[in-house]
């Protein structure tokens, strides 16, 4: 069945995420989602660890019991939780990930398929800084213009869980009145990295060579400082046609 389908596309890409030696999670960091289509969407349970986890480390929830709780001023803790365990498809299931709640808006909102959501240590290590993500502004090599977007989503330091998911939600409506379309890469600050895909592969596509655009942008800083492309250069390359082909393929 399609959704059993879609959740092993979900465990493969957060065993390609867990890898240790790629340092994008490690413990139980990170949570991944995916919209089934039929009103509920699987995302990663609580404390679940990407590199190990099965398929009983996904919850099934529901879409319209998260949304309602989701446009609540000031739930009580309980009522999140409690909440949580009422959105489950199956009670059976493990109770969800505290931010559960941004997934659902992510994918609700923006219509991607799949969300990743990481810490890259790369990643982190600008975004923890006095830069924050002022770095990512602009684009430093042209890979990354068709994979991760012109211009990437950023998202202002909130407390993880309910009051996240709120900001998370206005970060993409401001990013989408500004630029008339969603972001497929949003920049959390002091926090980490939410790739925004159609398929499982875009997902891990973005996850990956912003790790590398991390990586880079770091070497850069101890040589000189960065070279950025111009924004014609970036247009530019967004714009050829041999490189949607090339996307499409990816």
């Amino acid at each position: 069945m399609e959704q059993f389908k879609i959740l092993d596309e979900l465990v493969n890409l957060s065993h390609e995420l867990g890898i240790e030696s790629r340092e994008l999670v490690i413990l139980g960091e990170g949570n991944l989602s995916a919209d089934i289509g039929d009103g509920t969407f699987w995302v990663k349970a609580s404390g679940s660890n990407m590199a190990a986890i099965s398929p009983e480390g996904f919850s099934r929830v529901r879409f319209d019991v998260v949304m309602e709780l989701a446009a609540k001023e000031n739930p009580t803790e309980k009522e999140i939780v409690g909440g949580l365990r009422a959105a489950l498809f199956d009670k059976k299931m493990k109770q969800p990930s505290i931010e559960t709640f941004l997934h659902a808006v992510g994918l609700k909102d923006t219509g991607a398929k799949f969300i990743a959501h990481t810490h890259p240590t790369a990643v982190l290590s600008i975004l923890c800084s006095k830069s924050s993500a002022e770095p990512f502004l602009s684009h430093i090599f042209p890979e990354t213009i068709p994979i991760c977007g012109v211009t990437p989503g950023i998202v202002p330091y909130v407390d993880p869980g309910f009051a996240l998911a709120k900001a998370f939600r206005d970060s993409i409506k401001d990013y989408q009145n500004k630029h008339g379309k969603s972001p497929k890469t949003l920049f959390m600050i002091n926090h980490g990295l939410v790739a925004l895909g159609d398929s499982a592969q875009e997902a891990l596509n973005i996850t990956l060579i912003t790790d590398k655009w991390a990586r880079i942008l770091l070497g850069t800083m101890a040589n000189n400082g960065p070279k950025f492309l111009t924004d014609k250069q970036v247009h530019r390359f967004a714009e050829r046609l041999d490189e949607k082909l090339r996307q499409e393929q990816l």
